[in-house]
């Protein structure tokens, strides 16, 4: 049977034809569907497998990056989300669509899935748009492999994670749920520049989160969100560094489409669901 995949979109997401995309190369049958199926019980939750809240701005962000549907989704469908994301189906939330999971309290998903986290304007005050690093955390999700360091862009202006109570903290440390954190290039850019430790500053902590948190996942490791773009990395040519790699330019066209860092955690993801 084929992993089948929910791209969720509304007037505002842009990145939903690249989500899309990123799941049928990763061999899943992906659909593209506006929420207004899903909130007029046209079509439902549990057809499929994997849920997707990709990047963009979901009704123009009018209301606050990614709030109003959050609040349709709480209104209307809560509880089938829920049962969703209790059944050990996977979700994933990319920039936009993190920002929704937040607001809906499933990421990180602690006291009753109310609102814990918040993720406000960039402490730069700037749409922060460039190619950062991200070291992974934990060991928890299927989407990710504790150690790597995966390479992808960010393109947003609310990316600064903060927290309703700093004790929080110390449970997300201690679940590990924290998926990954914003990285330097190297011991230049380490811990002795940042703010706090582990934080390697700005610009490689491009909105100034706590910590460097760059993702979060709930704590059974299903819900995944962050604020970079996986989908804008799937093939090596996507970086803008590819020329200078020793491999050459050879080796680089001839490859196919799945060697970009984002690209493993969309297979990841349908190699995951296979075995639900």
């Amino acid at each position: 049977m084929p992993v089948r995949v929910l791209v969720l979109r509304t007037a505002g997401t842009n990145c939903d034809l690249e989500t899309l995309n990123a799941f049928q190369l990763a061999g899943a049958e992906a659909e593209r569907l506006h929420a207004g199926a899903l909130l007029s019980r046209a079509r439902r939750l549990d057809e499929f497998h994997i849920l997707a809240f990709p990047g963009g701005f979901s009704y123009g962000d009018d209301l606050g990056a990614g709030t109003v549907l959050a609040n349709q989704l709480r209104a209307r469908l809560r509880e089938d989300l829920l049962r969703f994301i209790e059944s050990g189906r996977l979700v994933i939330g990319i920039c936009n669509g993190f920002q929704i999971l937040v607001r809906l309290g499933v990421l990180p998903g602690l006291e009753g899935n109310d609102q814990t986290v918040s993720l406000v304007e960039n402490a730069s005050g700037l749409f922060e748009d460039r190619w950062v690093r991200l070291r992974v955390e934990t060991s928890k999700s299927p989407f990710l492999e504790r150690g790597e360091v995966l390479e992808m862009p960010v393109a947003h202006k609310e990316g600064r994670l903060v927290v309703r109570d700093r004790s929080l903290l110390e449970i997300l440390r201690r679940n590990g749920q924290i998926a990954c954190r914003y990285a330097g290039e190297g011991p230049e850019d380490g811990p002795e520049k940042g703010t706090v430790e582990g934080d390697p500053g700005y610009p490689a902590n491009p909105n100034g989160s706590l910590e460097a948190i760059a993702g979060l996942i709930n704590p059974a490791g299903n819900v995944f969100g962050l604020m970079p773009h996986p989908e804008r990395h799937l093939r090596r040519l996507h970086h803008p560094n590819w020329t200078r790699w020793a491999d050459g330019r050879a080796r680089l066209l001839e490859s196919d489409w799945r060697l970009g860092d984002g690209y493993r955690i969309f297979e990841r993801a349908v190699k995951h669901a296979k075995n639900l």
